[in-house]
Protein backbone atom coordinates (compact mmCIF):
# COMPACT_ATOMS: atom_id res chain seq x y z
CA UNK A 1 0.00 0.00 0.00
CA UNK A 2 1.35 3.36 -0.77
CA UNK A 3 1.77 5.77 1.86
CA UNK A 4 -0.46 8.84 1.93
CA UNK A 5 2.21 11.61 0.90
CA UNK A 6 2.63 9.58 -2.20
CA UNK A 7 -1.02 10.31 -3.33
CA UNK A 8 -1.23 13.96 -2.86
CA UNK A 9 -0.59 16.19 -5.51
CA UNK A 10 0.17 19.55 -4.41
CA UNK A 11 3.45 18.38 -3.78
CA UNK A 12 3.86 18.11 -7.03
CA UNK A 13 5.95 21.36 -8.15
CA UNK A 14 6.94 22.21 -11.42
CA UNK A 15 10.66 22.15 -10.10
CA UNK A 16 9.87 18.57 -8.33
CA UNK A 17 8.54 17.51 -11.99
CA UNK A 18 11.57 18.22 -13.93
CA UNK A 19 13.26 16.51 -10.84
CA UNK A 20 11.56 13.02 -11.76
CA UNK A 21 11.94 14.09 -15.68
CA UNK A 22 15.55 14.24 -14.91
CA UNK A 23 15.98 11.02 -12.92
CA UNK A 24 13.89 9.18 -15.39
CA UNK A 25 16.54 10.31 -17.67
CA UNK A 26 19.36 9.22 -16.45
CA UNK A 27 17.43 5.54 -16.00
CA UNK A 28 16.77 5.59 -19.63
CA UNK A 29 20.53 6.49 -20.20
CA UNK A 30 21.36 3.46 -18.43
CA UNK A 31 18.68 1.47 -20.31
CA UNK A 32 20.49 2.22 -23.70
CA UNK A 33 23.68 2.05 -22.52
CA UNK A 34 22.71 -2.00 -21.48
CA UNK A 35 21.74 -2.15 -24.28
CA UNK A 36 23.80 -0.61 -27.14
CA UNK A 37 26.93 -1.59 -25.44
CA UNK A 38 26.63 -5.11 -27.55
CA UNK A 39 26.79 -3.00 -31.02
CA UNK A 40 30.28 -1.78 -30.64
CA UNK A 41 31.51 -5.11 -28.98
CA UNK A 42 29.55 -7.14 -31.78
CA UNK A 43 32.90 -8.00 -33.67
CA UNK A 44 34.85 -9.28 -30.57
CA UNK A 45 32.27 -11.05 -29.03
CA UNK A 46 31.53 -12.55 -32.80
CA UNK A 47 35.37 -13.35 -33.01
CA UNK A 48 35.47 -15.15 -29.67
CA UNK A 49 32.19 -17.02 -29.56
CA UNK A 50 32.76 -17.97 -33.48
CA UNK A 51 29.02 -17.71 -34.22
CA UNK A 52 27.33 -16.42 -37.66
CA UNK A 53 26.35 -12.64 -38.60
CA UNK A 54 22.81 -14.15 -38.95
CA UNK A 55 23.17 -15.92 -34.50
CA UNK A 56 24.71 -12.25 -34.07
CA UNK A 57 21.71 -10.37 -35.42
CA UNK A 58 19.17 -13.36 -33.62
CA UNK A 59 21.54 -12.22 -30.43
CA UNK A 60 21.19 -8.67 -30.53
CA UNK A 61 17.22 -8.32 -32.23
CA UNK A 62 14.54 -11.32 -31.32
CA UNK A 63 16.30 -12.84 -28.87
CA UNK A 64 15.93 -9.48 -26.51
CA UNK A 65 13.17 -8.25 -28.09
CA UNK A 66 10.79 -11.30 -28.14
CA UNK A 67 10.71 -11.23 -24.10
CA UNK A 68 11.37 -7.88 -23.65
CA UNK A 69 7.89 -6.98 -25.81
CA UNK A 70 5.97 -9.91 -24.08
CA UNK A 71 6.76 -9.45 -20.42
CA UNK A 72 6.11 -5.28 -21.11
CA UNK A 73 1.88 -5.86 -21.26
CA UNK A 74 2.18 -7.68 -18.07
CA UNK A 75 4.17 -5.29 -16.31
CA UNK A 76 2.44 -2.43 -17.67
CA UNK A 77 -0.51 -4.01 -16.52
CA UNK A 78 0.54 -4.08 -13.09
CA UNK A 79 2.10 -0.90 -13.53
CA UNK A 80 -1.33 0.26 -14.09
CA UNK A 81 -2.14 -0.89 -10.62
CA UNK A 82 -0.08 -0.02 -8.65
CA UNK A 83 3.31 1.84 -7.47
CA UNK A 84 5.14 2.69 -10.57
CA UNK A 85 8.18 3.50 -8.75
CA UNK A 86 8.60 0.76 -7.34
CA UNK A 87 7.76 -1.14 -10.81
CA UNK A 88 11.26 0.41 -12.28
CA UNK A 89 13.68 0.68 -9.54
CA UNK A 90 12.93 -3.34 -9.26
CA UNK A 91 13.24 -3.82 -13.12
CA UNK A 92 16.57 -1.29 -13.23
CA UNK A 93 18.17 -3.37 -10.59
CA UNK A 94 17.57 -6.47 -12.48
CA UNK A 95 18.66 -5.45 -15.19
CA UNK A 96 21.62 -3.64 -14.59
CA UNK A 97 22.85 -6.80 -12.42
CA UNK A 98 22.28 -8.86 -15.16
CA UNK A 99 24.21 -6.99 -17.85
CA UNK A 100 26.97 -7.14 -15.47
CA UNK A 101 27.40 -10.77 -15.26
CA UNK A 102 27.20 -10.84 -19.21
CA UNK A 103 30.65 -10.40 -18.61
CA UNK A 104 31.06 -13.77 -17.17
CA UNK A 105 29.18 -15.82 -20.13
CA UNK A 106 31.31 -18.20 -21.67
CA UNK A 107 29.37 -19.33 -24.52
CA UNK A 108 26.80 -17.84 -27.09
CA UNK A 109 23.90 -19.47 -25.60
CA UNK A 110 24.55 -18.31 -21.84
CA UNK A 111 25.17 -15.19 -23.49
CA UNK A 112 21.88 -15.09 -24.89
CA UNK A 113 19.89 -16.17 -21.38
CA UNK A 114 21.50 -13.16 -19.95
CA UNK A 115 20.59 -10.90 -22.54
CA UNK A 116 17.30 -12.22 -22.62
CA UNK A 117 16.95 -11.73 -18.64
CA UNK A 118 18.28 -7.95 -19.37
CA UNK A 119 15.00 -7.83 -21.41
CA UNK A 120 12.80 -8.41 -19.04
CA UNK A 121 14.43 -6.47 -16.73
CA UNK A 122 14.07 -3.56 -19.12
CA UNK A 123 10.55 -4.16 -19.97
CA UNK A 124 9.69 -2.76 -16.76
CA UNK A 125 11.21 0.57 -17.16
CA UNK A 126 9.70 2.78 -20.40
CA UNK A 127 5.49 2.27 -19.67
CA UNK A 128 5.47 3.06 -15.91
CA UNK A 129 7.97 5.71 -16.53
CA UNK A 130 5.46 7.53 -20.00
CA UNK A 131 2.61 6.89 -17.55
CA UNK A 132 4.33 8.73 -14.52
CA UNK A 133 5.55 11.95 -17.06
CA UNK A 134 1.82 11.96 -18.35
CA UNK A 135 0.48 12.53 -14.70
CA UNK A 136 3.78 15.08 -14.14
CA UNK A 137 3.21 17.15 -17.13
CA UNK A 138 0.00 18.99 -18.64
CA UNK A 139 -0.89 17.88 -22.52
CA UNK A 140 0.72 21.43 -23.59
CA UNK A 141 4.06 20.37 -22.32
CA UNK A 142 3.75 16.70 -22.90
CA UNK A 143 5.93 16.10 -26.25
CA UNK A 144 8.78 18.47 -25.15
CA UNK A 145 9.18 16.01 -21.67
CA UNK A 146 8.58 13.03 -23.62
CA UNK A 147 11.57 14.32 -26.06
CA UNK A 148 13.50 14.97 -23.07
CA UNK A 149 13.18 11.65 -21.42
CA UNK A 150 13.67 9.79 -25.01
CA UNK A 151 17.18 11.86 -25.25
CA UNK A 152 18.08 9.34 -22.88
CA UNK A 153 18.08 6.79 -25.35
CA UNK A 154 20.68 8.97 -27.46
CA UNK A 155 22.96 9.51 -24.42
CA UNK A 156 23.18 5.92 -23.61
CA UNK A 157 24.10 5.30 -27.23
CA UNK A 158 26.89 7.72 -26.83
CA UNK A 159 28.08 6.63 -23.67
CA UNK A 160 27.46 2.83 -24.33
CA UNK A 161 29.68 3.69 -27.70
CA UNK A 162 32.04 5.47 -26.11
CA UNK A 163 32.89 3.40 -23.17
CA UNK A 164 31.81 0.21 -24.15
CA UNK A 165 34.51 0.79 -27.39
CA UNK A 166 37.50 1.99 -25.42
CA UNK A 167 37.24 -0.75 -22.53
CA UNK A 168 36.47 -3.14 -24.99
CA UNK A 169 39.71 -2.28 -27.01
CA UNK A 170 41.53 -2.17 -24.13
CA UNK A 171 40.56 -4.88 -21.91
CA UNK A 172 38.24 -6.74 -23.81
CA UNK A 173 34.47 -7.06 -24.28
CA UNK A 174 34.02 -9.09 -20.74
CA UNK A 175 34.89 -6.03 -18.83
CA UNK A 176 33.30 -3.58 -20.83
CA UNK A 177 30.12 -5.08 -19.39
CA UNK A 178 31.08 -5.31 -16.11
CA UNK A 179 31.92 -1.66 -15.92
CA UNK A 180 28.95 -0.61 -17.17
CA UNK A 181 26.52 -3.09 -15.31
CA UNK A 182 26.73 -1.84 -12.07
CA UNK A 183 26.78 2.27 -11.16
CA UNK A 184 23.12 2.06 -12.39
CA UNK A 185 22.22 0.55 -9.43
CA UNK A 186 22.59 3.88 -7.48
CA UNK A 187 20.03 4.73 -9.53
CA UNK A 188 17.66 2.35 -8.62
CA UNK A 189 17.70 3.38 -4.77
CA UNK A 190 17.13 6.71 -5.94
CA UNK A 191 13.57 6.23 -7.77
CA UNK A 192 12.48 4.25 -5.08
CA UNK A 193 13.14 6.50 -2.34
CA UNK A 194 12.71 10.12 -3.67
CA UNK A 195 9.46 9.77 -6.21
CA UNK A 196 6.25 10.74 -5.52
CA UNK A 197 3.43 8.35 -7.00
CA UNK A 198 0.98 11.39 -8.20
CA UNK A 199 -3.00 10.40 -8.71
CA UNK A 200 -3.65 9.05 -12.12
CA UNK A 201 -4.72 11.94 -14.44
CA UNK A 202 -3.00 14.47 -12.21
CA UNK A 203 -1.93 16.35 -15.29
CA UNK A 204 -4.80 16.20 -17.10
CA UNK A 205 -7.02 17.66 -14.01
CA UNK A 206 -9.08 14.55 -14.14
CA UNK A 207 -10.97 13.15 -10.90
CA UNK A 208 -8.42 11.40 -8.95
CA UNK A 209 -7.72 7.59 -9.17
CA UNK A 210 -6.34 5.73 -6.64
CA UNK A 211 -3.42 4.16 -8.02
CA UNK A 212 -3.18 1.12 -5.36
CA UNK A 213 -6.87 -0.15 -5.90
CA UNK A 214 -6.95 -3.23 -8.16
CA UNK A 215 -8.65 -4.14 -11.21
CA UNK A 216 -11.57 -2.38 -10.57
CA UNK A 217 -9.99 1.20 -11.10
CA UNK A 218 -8.07 -0.65 -14.60
CA UNK A 219 -9.87 -1.79 -18.10
CA UNK A 220 -9.58 -5.43 -18.29
CA UNK A 221 -6.67 -6.48 -20.89
CA UNK A 222 -9.22 -7.78 -23.12
CA UNK A 223 -11.24 -4.02 -22.62
CA UNK A 224 -8.03 -1.85 -22.71
CA UNK A 225 -6.79 -3.78 -26.32
CA UNK A 226 -10.30 -3.10 -28.16
CA UNK A 227 -9.76 0.75 -26.72
CA UNK A 228 -6.53 0.81 -28.74
CA UNK A 229 -7.92 -1.42 -31.75
CA UNK A 230 -10.65 1.22 -32.13
CA UNK A 231 -8.42 4.41 -32.41
CA UNK A 232 -7.38 4.02 -35.88
CA UNK A 233 -4.70 7.43 -35.67
CA UNK A 234 -3.15 4.92 -32.53
CA UNK A 235 -2.84 1.45 -34.93
CA UNK A 236 -1.33 3.84 -37.79
CA UNK A 237 1.23 5.59 -35.09
CA UNK A 238 2.31 1.95 -33.50
CA UNK A 239 3.36 0.75 -37.71
CA UNK A 240 5.06 4.24 -38.44
CA UNK A 241 7.10 3.71 -34.89
CA UNK A 242 7.76 0.37 -35.61
CA UNK A 243 8.79 0.77 -39.29
CA UNK A 244 10.94 3.91 -37.72
CA UNK A 245 12.55 1.70 -35.59
CA UNK A 246 13.37 -1.20 -38.04
CA UNK A 247 16.00 1.23 -39.61
CA UNK A 248 16.69 2.70 -36.61
CA UNK A 249 17.55 -0.62 -34.73
CA UNK A 250 19.25 -2.41 -38.12
CA UNK A 251 21.86 0.94 -38.08
CA UNK A 252 22.33 1.24 -34.68
CA UNK A 253 23.42 -2.45 -33.66
CA UNK A 254 25.26 -2.87 -37.19
CA UNK A 255 26.66 0.87 -37.95
CA UNK A 256 30.12 0.26 -36.02
CA UNK A 257 30.54 -3.25 -37.68
CA UNK A 258 30.35 -1.31 -41.12
CA UNK A 259 32.66 1.04 -40.04
CA UNK A 260 34.92 -1.50 -38.93
CA UNK A 261 34.39 -3.76 -42.12
CA UNK A 262 34.53 -1.61 -45.05
CA UNK A 263 36.79 1.35 -43.40
CA UNK A 264 38.91 -0.84 -40.95
CA UNK A 265 38.15 1.54 -38.29
CA UNK A 266 39.11 0.13 -34.73
CA UNK A 267 36.20 -0.13 -31.74
CA UNK A 268 37.68 2.50 -29.83
CA UNK A 269 37.69 5.29 -32.76
CA UNK A 270 34.36 4.53 -33.37
CA UNK A 271 33.26 4.51 -30.20
CA UNK A 272 34.28 8.48 -29.56
CA UNK A 273 32.52 9.25 -33.17
CA UNK A 274 29.80 7.29 -32.75
CA UNK A 275 28.49 8.12 -29.58
CA UNK A 276 29.55 12.07 -30.43
CA UNK A 277 26.92 11.46 -33.62
CA UNK A 278 23.83 9.44 -32.47
CA UNK A 279 24.63 11.17 -28.85
CA UNK A 280 24.43 14.62 -29.70
CA UNK A 281 22.76 14.46 -32.76
CA UNK A 282 19.99 12.05 -31.60
CA UNK A 283 19.46 14.49 -28.64
CA UNK A 284 19.33 17.71 -31.09
CA UNK A 285 16.69 15.33 -33.36
CA UNK A 286 14.82 14.36 -29.72
CA UNK A 287 14.10 17.79 -28.56
CA UNK A 288 13.74 19.30 -31.55
CA UNK A 289 11.03 17.26 -32.88
CA UNK A 290 9.45 17.42 -29.39
CA UNK A 291 9.52 21.34 -29.57
CA UNK A 292 8.13 21.45 -33.02
CA UNK A 293 5.40 19.09 -31.90
CA UNK A 294 4.21 21.03 -28.66
CA UNK A 295 4.57 24.30 -30.81
CA UNK A 296 2.74 22.96 -34.15
CA UNK A 297 0.12 21.14 -32.50
CA UNK A 298 -1.46 24.18 -30.63
CA UNK A 299 -2.68 24.89 -33.69
CA UNK A 300 -3.63 21.59 -35.61
CA UNK A 301 -2.89 17.95 -33.63
CA UNK A 302 -1.83 16.57 -36.98
CA UNK A 303 1.07 18.89 -38.02
CA UNK A 304 2.99 16.66 -34.56
CA UNK A 305 3.01 14.04 -37.45
CA UNK A 306 3.94 15.78 -39.99
CA UNK A 307 7.56 16.33 -38.30
CA UNK A 308 8.08 12.78 -38.42
CA UNK A 309 7.11 11.89 -41.38
CA UNK A 310 9.07 14.39 -42.96
CA UNK A 311 12.34 13.87 -41.28
CA UNK A 312 11.59 9.86 -42.36
CA UNK A 313 11.93 10.75 -45.57
CA UNK A 314 14.78 13.82 -45.54
CA UNK A 315 17.03 11.64 -43.85
CA UNK A 316 17.43 9.02 -46.81
CA UNK A 317 20.09 10.97 -49.20
CA UNK A 318 22.28 11.31 -46.45
CA UNK A 319 22.41 7.27 -45.16
CA UNK A 320 22.82 6.60 -48.54
CA UNK A 321 25.56 8.73 -48.82
CA UNK A 322 27.10 7.37 -45.36
CA UNK A 323 27.05 3.79 -46.97
CA UNK A 324 28.71 4.86 -50.60
CA UNK A 325 31.63 7.44 -49.39
CA UNK A 326 35.02 6.06 -50.32
CA UNK A 327 36.62 8.06 -46.72
CA UNK A 328 35.56 6.83 -43.43
CA UNK A 329 35.39 10.75 -41.95
CA UNK A 330 33.23 11.71 -44.58
CA UNK A 331 30.66 8.79 -44.48
CA UNK A 332 30.84 9.64 -40.45
CA UNK A 333 30.01 13.19 -41.49
CA UNK A 334 27.17 12.70 -43.57
CA UNK A 335 25.73 10.23 -40.69
CA UNK A 336 25.02 13.37 -38.66
CA UNK A 337 21.64 14.06 -40.44
CA UNK A 338 20.28 11.05 -40.38
CA UNK A 339 21.05 10.72 -36.56
CA UNK A 340 19.34 13.90 -36.03
CA UNK A 341 16.10 13.00 -38.30
CA UNK A 342 15.62 9.49 -36.73
CA UNK A 343 15.02 10.89 -33.53
CA UNK A 344 12.39 13.58 -34.41
CA UNK A 345 9.96 10.94 -33.70
CA UNK A 346 9.64 9.66 -30.17
CA UNK A 347 8.35 12.81 -28.47
CA UNK A 348 5.16 13.36 -31.21
CA UNK A 349 4.95 9.27 -30.54
CA UNK A 350 4.81 9.09 -26.65
CA UNK A 351 3.21 12.16 -26.10
CA UNK A 352 -0.24 11.55 -27.95
CA UNK A 353 -0.38 8.31 -27.42
CA UNK A 354 -0.41 9.23 -23.93
CA UNK A 355 -3.09 11.83 -24.79
CA UNK A 356 -5.57 9.35 -26.87
CA UNK A 357 -6.30 7.35 -23.50
CA UNK A 358 -7.60 7.58 -19.75
CA UNK A 359 -5.13 7.57 -17.38
CA UNK A 360 -5.78 4.49 -16.06
CA UNK A 361 -4.60 2.45 -19.12
CA UNK A 362 -1.64 4.95 -19.88
CA UNK A 363 1.03 1.94 -18.69
CA UNK A 364 -0.43 -0.65 -20.48
CA UNK A 365 -1.02 1.37 -23.91
CA UNK A 366 2.98 2.46 -23.64
CA UNK A 367 3.70 -1.53 -23.23
CA UNK A 368 0.91 -2.45 -26.58
CA UNK A 369 3.30 0.22 -28.63
CA UNK A 370 6.50 -0.99 -27.31
CA UNK A 371 5.40 -4.59 -28.06
CA UNK A 372 5.11 -3.58 -31.94
CA UNK A 373 7.87 -0.96 -31.93
CA UNK A 374 10.08 -3.46 -30.44
CA UNK A 375 9.32 -6.74 -31.79
CA UNK A 376 9.81 -5.00 -35.69
CA UNK A 377 12.19 -2.59 -34.94
CA UNK A 378 14.39 -4.58 -32.58
CA UNK A 379 13.57 -7.99 -33.39
CA UNK A 380 13.46 -7.51 -36.98
CA UNK A 381 15.92 -4.94 -38.17
CA UNK A 382 19.21 -6.53 -36.65
CA UNK A 383 18.48 -9.89 -37.45
CA UNK A 384 17.37 -8.74 -41.36
CA UNK A 385 20.87 -6.87 -41.48
CA UNK A 386 22.38 -10.38 -40.32
CA UNK A 387 20.86 -12.80 -42.19
CA UNK A 388 21.34 -10.52 -45.54
CA UNK A 389 25.45 -10.38 -44.61
CA UNK A 390 25.30 -13.87 -44.66
CA UNK A 391 23.16 -14.58 -47.96
CA UNK A 392 24.77 -11.76 -49.97
CA UNK A 393 28.80 -12.48 -48.89
CA UNK A 394 29.26 -14.89 -51.61
CA UNK A 395 28.68 -12.29 -53.85
CA UNK A 396 30.04 -8.76 -52.07
CA UNK A 397 32.67 -10.24 -49.36
CA UNK A 398 32.95 -7.51 -46.54
CA UNK A 399 31.03 -4.96 -48.35
CA UNK A 400 27.72 -7.07 -48.02
CA UNK A 401 26.91 -5.08 -44.93
CA UNK A 402 27.07 -2.01 -47.13
CA UNK A 403 24.03 -3.47 -49.41
CA UNK A 404 22.37 -5.05 -46.30
CA UNK A 405 21.70 -1.51 -44.73
CA UNK A 406 20.50 -0.17 -48.28
CA UNK A 407 17.75 -3.03 -48.25
CA UNK A 408 16.63 -1.77 -44.83
CA UNK A 409 16.50 1.85 -45.48
CA UNK A 410 13.42 1.37 -47.55
CA UNK A 411 11.78 1.10 -43.93
CA UNK A 412 11.48 4.65 -43.77
CA UNK A 413 9.44 5.80 -46.52
CA UNK A 414 6.58 2.82 -45.41
CA UNK A 415 7.02 5.00 -41.51
CA UNK A 416 6.24 8.12 -43.55
CA UNK A 417 3.69 6.83 -45.22
CA UNK A 418 2.05 5.47 -41.68
CA UNK A 419 2.52 8.90 -39.94
CA UNK A 420 0.45 10.87 -42.76
CA UNK A 421 -2.15 7.88 -42.39
CA UNK A 422 -2.24 8.55 -38.35
CA UNK A 423 -2.23 12.44 -38.88
CA UNK A 424 -5.68 11.64 -40.94
CA UNK A 425 -7.53 10.55 -37.56
CA UNK A 426 -5.82 11.77 -35.05
CA UNK A 427 -8.05 15.05 -34.55
CA UNK A 428 -11.23 13.08 -34.49
CA UNK A 429 -9.75 10.18 -32.15
CA UNK A 430 -8.75 13.17 -29.71
CA UNK A 431 -11.99 14.68 -29.92
CA UNK A 432 -13.72 11.29 -29.16
CA UNK A 433 -10.59 10.60 -26.16
CA UNK A 434 -11.38 7.21 -24.38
Amino acid sequence: MLRRRDLTPPTITRGYARYVLALLFVAYVFNFIDRQILAILLQPIKNELQVSDSAMGLLTGIAFALFYTFAGIPIARLADRRSRRTIIAVGLTAWRALTAASGLARSFAQLALLRVGVGVGEAAFVPPSHSLLADYFPIERRATAMAIFSMGVHVGLAFGFLVGGWVGQIFGWRAAFMVVGLPGLVVAITVRMTVHEPTRGHADGAHPSHPGRGAHDVERIGAAMRVLWSLRSFRHLALAAAFTAFGGYANAIWGPTFFVRVHGMTIGQLGTWLGAILGIGGGIGAILGGVLADRLGRRDARAQLYVPAIAAVAQLPFAIATLFWPTSYGALLFFIPPAIASAMWFGPVFSLTQTLVRPTMRATTSAVLGFVINLIGLGLGPLAVGVLNDALAVSYGALAIRYSLLAVSVSNIVAAAFFLAAARHIRTDLADRR
